[in-house]
This record gives C-alpha cells, sequence and structure tokens, in this order.
C-alpha cells in the first residue's frame, strides 16, 4: 500500500512532465500559520519580503515597532509586539502581509464534536453576510457549520458599559478628572499601555466584551470552546495575551467565516430563523465610533440624573487620530471627560477584515442598534440575569469583586 508521501512524489512527477512545478510555490512557513496560529503574530507575510522599491513602509507604518530587521537584512514581525492593527497591511503596496488565519483548527473543533463550540458574534455582525442575513439566519447557518450556539457579545458590551458608567459616576466627580474607556479596541489599550503608561490609572480595570463573553460562556460551559467573529485582526493578539488567554479559544474573521459559508455552500439569506434577541441598543451601536461613548453618556445619566458633571465625550479613530487624541490628552488641550479611541477608521465597522463597506456596516449597526427593545444596560433584564448568575449581589461587589470581568493593567 502506498504511502501519501509517495503518491504525492508521484503527483508531482506525473504533472513535472507536463509543464507543471506544484512545488514551486510550496512554503512550509504558510502550512505552519494555518495549522498552528497561535504561534504566530496576527499579522503573517503572504510571500517572502525582499527589498522594495516602497524603502519599507510597512516598517515606517508600525507605531508599536513590532516589524524588525535580522542580520542578513530580511524583516520578520515579532509576534509579541505585534497588535494586528493592520496598518502594515495596508502600507504595504505589493501586498505581501495578510491576517494570520484560525480556520482549520476551528473546523476541527466543530467536526470532531469532542466538545461543545460557540460563536461569539462581535456587535459588528449586522450588514456583513448580506442585506437579508438577519441575525436569526446568521445564528442558523454557524449552526449549520457545526457551532452549537451563537452568542451576541453585545450583550457584553451592555454589561461592561454599565461598570464603565459606575466607574464614570464613582471617580469623575471634579474638573480635570478623566476616564479613557478601556472596553473595546485591543489596539488603544495597548498604546495606552506600551507607549503612555502614564495614562493607565485613568482606564477602568475592566476587560472588553469578547473576553467577557468568552469567561462567562467558559463559566457555564466549562467545556466549551469559544471562538469570537469579528472585522478585527487585532482581536487575535488579544484572545492570546497571558492574563485573559483563559476566555477565547481562536478568533476568526469576517472574512474568514464568509469564505466557510462558500465553501460549504450555505446561503445565509435563504435560512430559517432561529431569534433571540439579549442586546440593548447601548451594547450594539459599540461597533462604530462613538458608540461606547454614547452608551456609557446615556448610561449614566439614568444611573444619575441629578449628577452636575455629565460625561462629556471625545473620540478618535484610526492609529493616528488616537496618538494626537493622546497628545491633546497629555496637553490639556481638550475640556472632555471620557476618552474612546479605535484603530479602525469608522470603528469596527472599519475594521480591515469587514466584508461590507465602512458606511454600510454603519448604518445597519444604527438601524440594528434602533430595533432593539431596552435602550441601556440598566433596562435589560438579560443583563440583570447573568449578573444574578455571576453572584453579584450589589454594585459594590460587582465594581470590586468582578474577577471574571477585570483586568490588571
Amino acid at each position: 500500500m502506498k504511502t501519501f508521501h509517495e503518491l504525492y512524489l508521484e503527483i508531482l512527477k506525473k504533472e513535472a512532465g507536463q509543464g507543471r512545478n506544484l512545488i514551486e510555490d510550496y512554503n512550509p512557513y504558510h502550512l505552519d500559520c494555518l495549522l498552528h496560529p497561535e504561534k504566530h503574530a496576527p499579522v503573517i507575510w503572504a510571500e517572502p519580503c525582499e527589498e522594495c522599491a516602497y524603502k519599507r513602509a510597512c516598517v515606517n507604518s508600525c507605531v508599536f515597532d513590532a516589524i524588525e530587521e535580522r542580520e542578513d537584512g530580511t524583516l520578520h514581525i515579532n509576534a509579541e509586539k505585534c497588535t494586528g492593527c493592520g496598518v502594515c497591511v495596508d502600507a504595504c503596496r505589493l501586498g505581501r502581509l495578510e491576517e494570520s488565519k484560525d480556520v482549520l483548527p476551528v473546523l476541527k473543533e466543530v467536526r470532531e464534536k469532542k466538545r461543545d463550540v460557540y460563536a461569539l458574534i462581535a456587535p459588528a455582525f449586522t450588514g456583513q453576510f448580506g442585506e437579508k442575513a438577519t441575525p436569526g439566519r446568521l445564528r442558523t447557518a454557524l449552526k449549520a457549520v457545526g457551532f452549537k450556539g451563537m452568542v451576541e457579545v453585545a450583550v457584553f458590551a451592555d454589561i461592561l458599559t454599565l461598570k464603565e458608567a459606575l466607574e464614570f459616576d464613582r471617580h469623575v466627580t471634579e474638573k480635570g478628572d478623566f476616564q479613557l474607556t478601556s472596553c473595546c479596541c485591543p489596539v488603544w489599550i495597548a498604546m495606552i499601555r506600551g507607549i503612555y503608561k502614564e495614562l493607565v490609572p485613568h482606564m477602568p480595570a475592566a476587560v472588553s466584551p469578547m473576553i467577557a463573553a468568552g469567561r462567562v460562556v467558559k463559566k457555564i460551559h466549562p467545556e466549551a470552546v469559544t471562538v469570537f467573529i469579528g472585522p478585527c485582526m487585532a482581536k487575535k493578539k488579544e484572545a492570546k495575551e497571558p492574563d485573559i488567554a483563559d476566555a477565547v479559544d481562536y478568533v476568526l474573521t469576517f472574512q474568514e467565516v464568509k469564505d466557510i459559508f462558500e465553501a460549504a455552500d450555505i446561503r445565509v439569506e435563504e435560512l430559517a430563523e432561529d431569534e433571540q434577541e439579549h442586546s440593548s441598543r447601548a451594547g450594539r451601536i459599540y461597533a462604530r465610533t462613538g458608540g461606547v461613548s454614547e452608551a456609557v453618556q446615556a448610561t449614566v445619566r439614568q444611573l444619575n440624573p441629578e449628577r452636575k458633571i455629565e460625561v462629556r465625550a471625545e473620540q478618535a479613530d484610526g492609529v493616528k487620530n488616537c496618538r494626537e487624541l493622546i497628545e491633546r490628552i497629555k496637553s490639556g488641550k481638550t475640556d472632555a471627560n471620557f476618552f474612546e479611541g479605535m484603530a479602525c477608521a469608522g470603528g469596527c465597522v472599519g475594521g480591515p477584515k469587514a466584508v461590507a463597506p465602512r458606511e454600510v456596516g454603519k448604518q445597519y449597526v444604527d438601524e440594528y442598534g434602533e430595533t432593539a427593545v431596552y435602550r441601556t444596560p440598566l433596562e435589560n433584564p438579560y443583563v440583570m440575569e447573568l449578573l444574578a448568575r455571576l453572584e453579584f449581589g450589589s454594585v459594590e461587589e460587582f465594581l470590586e469583586k468582578s474577577e471574571i470581568l477585570i483586568r490588571h493593567f
């Protein structure tokens, strides 16, 4: 009986006789990236990179200095430094950079069915898989792939909104006090922690909605596999960070999931509805610039209508604009007291692996937010039920003893 290796060599020889060199473009690095994405940075080389005509624009574009030059002159992406912001991918005009992919390990999990696999879908999902791809149909599609269920991360954005609103109400009491949101964007957090460490005390110790969702699912279903699905490459890096690596096992982008649907011939728009609404408007609008600020503003106002110092928010999107906002904060050139940063233009709807154009994505997010039964997490009974299941008996416990929601910066 022939081995697969012997069979492969026969095919190579046969095709070579017909003028085809099947091994010419084979790169073992790419295979390792596919089989073991946990070993690699969120951004990988699509092709080997040599000296180019653009004077290594990728290196100059990286504010985290993650693209390093080896002694032999070749470039290397430092997996520890790379945040997955995607700026270098845009900067490389030769198209030699792309995102790492978790597709093969995820498909292996859902096909083996040894453990239940849950899809944690980012708030930016509406409109990404077609005009008629409703949340209920998307849930049906993911179940058809083999997922046990789909969890909307927006409900955990609700919970983090409540936490940040309570933190603001407690700590921002005088002119000059301010709060940096720590909920959403891993690149914004990496920028503050890595470049502007002096501002870390102004960030509430909160995990992102993705991490909160993963931790809660695993608390309720300890053997579960959690897969976050969104438009962001940076979430691949966030999921591996040592202090929060217990929450999310894999990260797929919207583009990766679209490819899975196409390969499996799953037409989302034609499927039956499996509708389950759990999130408020506050959690749903996290997906676009200004959404976090609006959510916290509305919740603070509802928490304390008599409060004299209201949330005065300022936002920035895009890495360059985020840095400029931080410099204004440091120099006192802003009167705002709540700051929101997102690495992608337009927020998550402008993520590098969104399928729908940014403005289309924003429109869908806003429309989905307006259809919500509840406006804030304070009105949302599902939030209250989750907090009870997590055994938070009081506001004080929620703020001070919520280890499942806390990140130690």
